[in-house]
């Protein structure tokens, strides 16, 4: 212990030994005070890491209307609205640097290994001066490994009609690239980028989808299919890997915008503030984070000193990792990123 340690901790304990005994009621209430925030019911409940991922005083994520991810080393990639670009942190909430400071609005990111490096398949909004609105596949340091732009050969006549939000990759290497805040089409290319083809058009009726904002791989079946979040209409649909259309999963969502997996669970991030889980029959199971103050419900502008611990006001992007714990950004200006820790009972 060095000498200052040492002064700092006597000076304490002197301080303590000193002290009149505290009172009941005041210990009560110091008690309460340091009470942890849960969310969820039986055993999904989770317990909220409050401060987990903070920044440096006087700084700030610069919006958080993107998503999360994680690495083979266990580190949480967590994108933002801003040249920050992509936060590194270590599972403790401890920035260690930062990715792809060229594309400031990363929308969604999946991570995947193949021939033993990893990658993140993203889609971006705002990138570099001359780019906008792409695809990259982004090694961890952040370097580019593939880019694909609007393929002229799929009808685009205008500007900002690709208008991508998220991109998966399939096991034969395939990448399924939904133009969720364009026409809603699903495009699918093979692993070099090459177009093939696309499916689901814009509408209301089975088969058809109104912003194709999330796509993950379910594998939680005989076969991998391709899992929509089919926002607006406010559910979750199957679409196989060949482009058909096989079922609606659920419906009656809260704007369902990312789907993450965890054995026979997906957790489902809402846009209209609230987390929920679904069991492998697609059955809710548990809400997370449920907003009562509907007036706080997709609020891009909101302080997040006004969203209560617990709650979310514009769940966005969402990633469970294999201890069961959950990270969520919620959509908002300044950004906001909460980890819910599993409890186990």
């Amino acid at each position: 212990m060095t000498n200052l340690n040492r002064r700092n901790f006597m000076s304490v304990a002197g301080i303590a030994a000193g002290a009149p005994a505290m009172s009941t009621l005041a210990m009560a209430e110091e008690s309460k005070a340091k009470s942890p925030v849960m969310t969820g019911n039986g055993e999904w409940t989770y317990e909220v890491v409050t401060e987990w991922g903070s920044l440096p005083p006087g700084t700030s994520f610069g919006g958080t209307h993107g998503a999360i991810a994680q690495d083979n080393a266990g580190q949480l990639y967590v994108s933002t609205q801003s040249t920050t670009g992509v936060l590194v942190y270590s599972e403790d909430g401890r920035l260690i640097r930062t990715i792809a400071n060229n594309y400031p609005e990363v929308h969604s990111m999946v991570h995947a290994e193949e021939n033993g490096e990893e990658f993140f398949y993203s889609t971006v909004q705002k990138g570099t001066p001359a780019e906008n609105w792409l695809f990259v596949k982004l090694r961890t340091n952040g370097a580019v490994a593939l880019k694909i732009t609007a393929p002229p050969e799929a009808g685009f006549k205008a500007a900002n009609e690709w208008r991508l939000t998220a991109a998966v990759p399939a096991p034969d290497g395939s990448i399924f690239i939904a133009n969720g805040y364009g026409d809603s089409r699903i495009f699918r290319f093979d692993k070099n980028g090459s177009y093939k083809g696309t499916f689901a058009e814009k509408g209301k009726l089975e088969g058809q989808l109104d912003c194709s904002h999330g796509l993950t791989l379910d594998t939680r079946y005989d076969q991998p299919l391709l899992l929509v979040c089919d926002r607006e209409n406010r559910r979750l649909c199957h679409f196989d890997l060949d482009g058909k259309y096989v079922r609606t999963v659920t419906q009656h969502l809260r704007r369902p915008c990312q789907v993450s997996l965890s054995g026979d669970y997906a957790i489902v991030s809402e846009l209209e503030g609230r987390v929920t889980i679904l069991d492998r029959d697609n059955t809710p199971v548990a809400f997370l984070g449920d907003n009562p103050l509907k007036t706080q419900w997709a609020k891009y502008e909101l302080d997040p000193h006004d969203i209560n611990a617990g709650v979310f006001s514009a769940a966005h992007g969402c990633f469970v990792d294999s201890d069961q714990n959950i990270f969520v950004s919620d959509w908002n200006l300044t950004g906001r990123v909460t980890k819910l820790r599993r409890r186990r009972i």
